[in-house]
């Protein structure tokens, strides 16, 4: 067989391997472009949620000084119906009624706008997130550190605490040495009286 009968033969062979070479680098190629995309879309991703976050944070605190002056008109109210007349006067009525449908539509109006209220239930646990103990108050049954009585509800808006709940909580055991409830130091509330109490008592208002 001579030269010549084997060249239509590495002709072939060479397109061949051309190809498979070229099939490859296409290969590879839309590898890395998959790969360069999912990375502009998990860019894209992160954007987003950083702009919702800063737009939350802007948001929070445009308003804040807004909500902090509108809480005095909702600690007002509830205090008024705390103190409710008993009356069977029509209009000292119709006056009560008022001032419950204003309290509500302002409390819904604090709602929409992302500012919620803080109102722990007697006997849940002392968050100093979240509470700020003003009294410790002895012979309950609750454990030590668990909130006994809500004195002034407190608000946080869009996650961010505006003013913590004043609340008094049950005191140590007889015998234990008394809590300082009003200046900052350790926690009052110690793991051996309580496991589950909660750390430092909150300062911020």
């Amino acid at each position: 067989m001579s030269e010549e009968d084997n060249t239509p033969d590495d002709a072939d062979a060479f397109i061949a391997e051309a190809a498979e070479g070229e099939l490859a680098a296409l290969k590879a190629e839309t590898a890395a472009l998959k790969e360069q995309i999912l990375r502009y879309a998990a860019d894209a991703e992160n954007t987003k949620r950083r702009a919702e976050r800063e737009a939350n944070d802007a948001r929070a605190y445009a308003i804040q000084k807004f909500a902090r002056d509108l809480l005095g008109v909702a600690d007002n109210l509830t205090r008024a119906l705390a103190h409710e007349p008993e009356s069977e006067d029509a209009a000292v009525k119709n006056f009560v009624l008022g001032v419950e449908m204003t309290e509500k539509e302002l409390q819904a109006a604090f709602e929409r706008n992302g500012l919620k209220r803080i109102l722990p239930a007697p006997g849940d646990k002392f968050d100093p997130h979240q509470h700020q103990a003003m009294l410790e108050q002895p012979g309950t049954d609750y454990a030590p550190g668990r909130v006994v009585e809500v004195m002034q509800p407190g608000y946080e808006l869009l996650g961010r605490l505006v003013r913590p709940a004043m609340v008094a909580v049950a005191a140590k055991a007889a015998g234990a040495e008394p809590a300082k409830t009003n200046g900052a130091g350790a926690n009052p509330y110690s793991a051996g009286e309580d496991p589950e109490a909660g750390g430092s008592v909150d300062r911020r208002a």
